[in-house]
């Protein structure tokens, strides 16, 4: 501390989510938003700010801002900083103005459970668990204000910093915090491929999958996830213009996606505070364009397997605040085009369905570019992603099980016999189990198993066909022990029967 820097008898003591936060010594609470929160420190001295942290999203960050802020009673002014096109979309900032501003009213999350609701056109909650008294008292003693920019925030900060101390408006206060636990079945963690026709169908399969089977452990920052390791998801049939479904169960809507999308197909400049988007790092944070660079190396190779586009700076390891979204290829085979997306960090609640969406846009995209300056007319393939780390966050994981009891049953109901391992043919000739396996298309045959012992038979057509899907292989199993029970009978065997 100079010499020219107050005394301050205040030190924030954040309860909840502390590894998120820079922590100073002074009364105002500066909320960043999407905006880099170091980027706001480094022009700031400790004793100007109490803490600094930036807010996502108004269903996740909000009451447990609200909760730090009643525990540190000391903090008396609130700056919140509103700049971002992410800010615009997720509604993080807005909507704690809004308390500020208009207050709050009993009500229900989308979960079910009783709670606070927000008084904003965003949807906002606050855990029932804080008293509503504290919210008034929390609303009426601290001043707030909205920045445009990091720069004018600053200069908000500083201002406040000059007025000298004031007194706190109260004694610290906490309030007890519910947690869901969830039930974890023993699974493998490593390696899990999961398909759907849509992005919708396929996002609540991931959902239960990791819920489901998921390792629960500390994320790094604060707080708990449940995790598994390398994810694939593949959406074979998306269509043209996206699928949401009614009513929407999907984390996102068409306005968001609109926003979002243009943050992968378009370039942006840089500004300070503002992180990358994916579009800056695809078309121009490399000195190329990537994009225009896949476009025109399928058209003039069209088998290629080098259409690469690449996110990850070797900078990254140094600077921090690396991409999620590490690579990307486009591959063309049998005359459809293909997109392969890997991540190192996946939140599949909150961001895979977006993230899904872009890069079948970036898909379509590429797509029409070549149809539009070529002769290749190419059918748009399926969409894979592959997610190192594919995680709920635990703050999520109420959400999440609502999600899979209203949706996963349904989902599963809609059966596709379809099998890319093909057709499986049951019979008994010559007082033996006789299974003839066919292509799936043309019903060429291709192998055939003969036995009496049905669970040999299946050991040995599952040994020989390793993606076999897993229902197919129980039906196969089933049928297979109804013939050697004919067998031994002597009754007629006739397949599905």
């Amino acid at each position: 501390m100079t010499a020219t820097e107050p005394v301050t008898q205040f030190q924030y003591k954040p309860h909840y989510k502390p590894n998120q936060l820079i922590c100073g010594m002074g009364q105002t609470a500066v909320v960043t938003g999407w905006s880099v929160k170091t980027d706001v420190a480094k022009q700031l001295h400790s004793h100007e700010y109490a803490v600094i942290g930036q807010l996502y999203s108004p269903t996740r960050g909000i009451s447990f801002l609200i909760r730090n802020l009643l525990a540190n009673p000391h903090v008396r002014f609130l700056v919140i900083i509103n700049a971002t096109k992410e800010d615009r979309n997720a509604g993080g900032c807005q909507c704690l103005l809004d308390f500020f501003r208009n207050g709050f009213v009993p009500g229900v999350s989308d979960t079910g459970r009783d709670c606070w609701t927000i008084q904003s056109k965003i949807t906002g909650y606050i855990d029932i668990e804080i008293s509503a008294s504290a919210l008034e008292t929390l609303r009426q003693s601290i001043e707030v204000k909205v920045s445009s920019s990091i720069a004018d925030a600053i200069n908000v900060v500083k201002s406040y910093a000059q007025r000298g101390s004031v007194e706190p408006w109260g004694n610290p206060l906490e309030f007890p915090l519910s947690e869901v636990v969830p039930t974890v079945l023993p699974g493998t963690r490593y390696g899990h491929r999961i398909e759907g026709q849509t992005i919708a169908e396929t996002w609540v399969k991931i959902i239960h999958r990791i819920k489901t089977t998921g390792t629960i452990r500390p994320t790094g920052y604060d707080g708990q996830w449940q995790e598994l390791i390398d994810l694939m998801a593949v959406v074979t049939d998306e269509p043209t213009g996206f699928y949401f479904p009614e009513p929407n169960y999907l984390p996102i809507d068409r306005n968001f996606l609109e926003e979002y999308i243009s943050q992968i197909l378009d370039d942006s400049p840089y500004r300070e505070g503002v992180k990358y988007t994916y579009g800056q790092r695809l078309r121009s944070w490399f000195g190329r364009d990537q994009i225009e660079q896949t476009i025109q190396k399928l058209i003039g190779e069209i088998d290629a397997a080098s259409a690469v586009m690449s996110l990850w700076d070797v900078k990254d390891h140094e600077k921090g605040g690396s991409p999620c979204l590490n690579h990307i290829w486009v591959r063309v085979v049998e005359n459809e085009l293909s997109l392969t997306a890997t991540l190192r960090s996946n939140d599949m609640f909150a961001a895979w369905p977006a993230n899904a969406m872009g890069l079948r846009a970036l898909q379509q995209h590429i797509r029409d570019q070549i149809q539009a300056r070529s002769d290749y007319n190419l059918q748009l393939g399926p969409l894979i992603t592959i997610s190192q780390s594919a995680h709920i966050y635990s703050d999520c994981w109420e959400n999440a099980d609502r999600l899979i009891q209203q949706q996963y049953s349904a989902i599963c109901q809609k059966i596709n016999y379809y099998d890319p391992a093909g057709n499986f043919l049951i019979e008994i000739a010559e007082s033996k189990i006789v299974v003839t396996q066919t292509t799936p298309g043309s019903g060429e045959i291709v192998a055939c198993y003969s036995g009496k012992d049905p669970l040999k038979l299946i050991r040995e057509i599952c040994s020989a066909s390793p993606a076999l899907r897993p229902d197919h292989s129980g039906y196969i199993g089933m049928e297979l022990q109804k013939a050697a029970d004919c067998l031994r009978t002597g009754k007629p065997y006739i397949q599905d029967r």
